[in-house]
């Protein structure tokens, strides 16, 4: 599963050919979440308050990127590296 963005102890991933709804794995630590890229609904898991708060202000920059790597998995195609929250 590649990472396609890593920032204060988050990794972000995203699985080729997952299922749907679009969505990236977080993780932080023992903890793992997994997020909808368009509603940002947590799907399964859950991360500490703090980190899922700097994940849901690092989408809201970065959703296009995320929606484009999802095509690309989809595609068997390599991932793009985003860059990190700041």
């Amino acid at each position: 599963m590649p990472t396609v963005s890593e920032f204060f102890g988050i990794v972000i991933r995203m699985y080729f050919n997952d299922h749907s709804p679009p969505h990236f794995h977080a993780y932080y630590g023992e903890a793992e979440a997994i997020y909808a890229i368009q509603t940002l609904e947590v799907l399964e898991g859950g991360l500490p308050r703090r980190a899922h708060n700097l994940i849901l202000e690092w989408v809201s920059e970065r959703r296009a990127e995320l929606m484009a790597n999802w095509n690309q998995a989809r595609r068997g195609q390599p991932l793009a590296q985003i860059p990190p929250l700041e």
